[in-house]
């Protein structure tokens, strides 16, 4: 039976906040310990991410019955993108984080070690022949000489890839405000396609750095800033596309209405969120 509209669903006792706490603490103790050499460290961290995917599966398997029984009410629906609006909004200070290194390094840190009256002082007591210029392994070339990425190549097609993915997304959403399962379908499978394409072309591209350009995370500051922030964002594309790749499968059981079908609104929220981010690594981590 349908809840009513007007009250704030509260849900039963659930046995998944103990779980997901039991996960992620086993997780961090683990990966503490693996850290720390310790030989259990390993399957404490890989026990840990197990008891974190169940808890996953069964909570959010239970919000999606609830919903498709239709217990929740328009106040829930406000819940849920508020707090889908929130986690986004934490992912942004995420990468404001590493963006800020970069410009911190760049920038701030870079020019400073290089200038007119730090140079002498460098150069004497850090290392002899410092030059500020980016990209830069640091003094004394920390982690040996390599090769800047280029901007038009890979980077360029992958940035294509994850704009026509936007679209692509944007089109499944419109098929399904128009109850158009088809486009919904096929929109939503195009671009769980782009997104694993754009995997694949970063692994072949992080190949050919790290072996034929000596592009490491021990580069200095130019290879850690590198891998750290385009890393993140291919984690985040592949986070995203199991969401989406949860939606197809929804979608093809028959789940989402024109006007009931938030679920999908979040995982595209969080698709474009991505695009939007991997912008600012073209132009700022590959381009200029």
């Amino acid at each position: 039976m349908a809840h009513a509209q007007s009250s704030y669903y509260v849900p039963h006792g659930s046995h998944w906040p103990l779980v997901g706490s039991i996960g992620l603490t086993t997780l961090l103790v683990g990966f503490a310990m693996f850290l720390n050499n310790a030989p259990v460290g390993a399957y404490l961290m890989l026990g840990g991410v197990a008891i974190t995917l169940i808890m996953m599966f069964g909570w959010f398997g239970t919000v999606i019955r609830e919903s498709e029984r239709g217990m929740y009410s328009d106040w829930v629906d406000r819940s849920f993108r508020w707090g889908m609006f929130w986690f986004i909004f934490s992912e942004v200070m995420f990468f404001a984080a590493f963006f800020g290194a970069l410009f911190y390094a760049r920038e701030l840190a870079v020019p400073w070690l290089g200038g007119e009256g730090t140079k002498v002082m460098t150069n004497q007591l850090l290392w002899q022949g410092y030059e500020a210029a980016w990209p830069t392994n640091g003094p004394g070339a920390v982690g040996g000489q390599f090769s800047a990425m280029e901007a038009w190549g890979i980077p360029a097609l992958n940035t294509l890839i994850l704009l026509t993915s936007g679209a692509t997304i944007t089109w499944a959403h419109w098929g399904l405000k128009e109850n158009r399962r088809s486009h919904l379908i096929v929109g939503l499978l195009v671009t769980i396609l782009l997104g694993a394409t754009f995997l694949g072309l970063q692994a072949y591209e992080y190949r050919h750095a790290w072996h034929e350009m000596n592009l490491t995370l021990g580069s200095g500051i130019y290879g850690s800033t590198f891998y750290m922030l385009t890393g993140f964002h291919g984690l985040h594309v592949t986070i995203g596309a199991i969401m989406l790749t949860v939606m197809l499968i929804r979608a093809l059981r028959g789940h989402f209405t024109p006007k009931n079908h938030f679920a999908f609104e979040a995982a595209a929220w969080y698709w474009h969120f991505v695009d939007v981010v991997w912008l600012g690594l073209f132009i700022f981590v590959y381009w200029l």
